[in-house]
């Protein structure tokens, strides 16, 4: 799996491609470890290229989510396909969690002209 990362104003935007499973979680449970200890609390996953994500690869954001809102940060999911939408939505997790459609409205979410 690769994860893309970009440094936008005000949020890093996370896209992973591929699978999120067991395996490939670690590299992004790795990923945000480094961010949040450089500070960064806004955190937009695009997940357009995300084929498959199992309860390992979810569990990775959740063990993130308290601690990144009692900080004042989000955490947005967008561009979902179903199969990865269907996954959150059986766990309850999209009630957890922002899911947006457009890149665009992070930037809303995120407060950033």
């Amino acid at each position: 799996m690769n994860i893309y990362e970009k440094r936008e104003k005000g949020y890093v935007l996370l896209a992973p491609e591929g699978e999120l499973d067991a395996h490939s979680s670690l590299d992004m449970d790795e990923k945000i470890s480094t961010l949040l200890s450089e500070g960064v609390l806004n955190y937009y996953i695009d997940c357009s290229k995300l084929t498959y994500i199992s309860s390992a690869g979810l569990g990775v954001f959740i063990s993130y989510l308290d601690d990144i809102q009692q900080k004042n940060g989000k955490l947005i999911f967008g561009q979902m396909k179903d199969n990865v939408k269907d996954v959150f939505e059986l766990l309850g997790l999209d009630k957890l969690v922002t899911i947006i459609n457009h890149d665009q409205e992070a930037q809303k979410i995120f407060n950033i002209p």
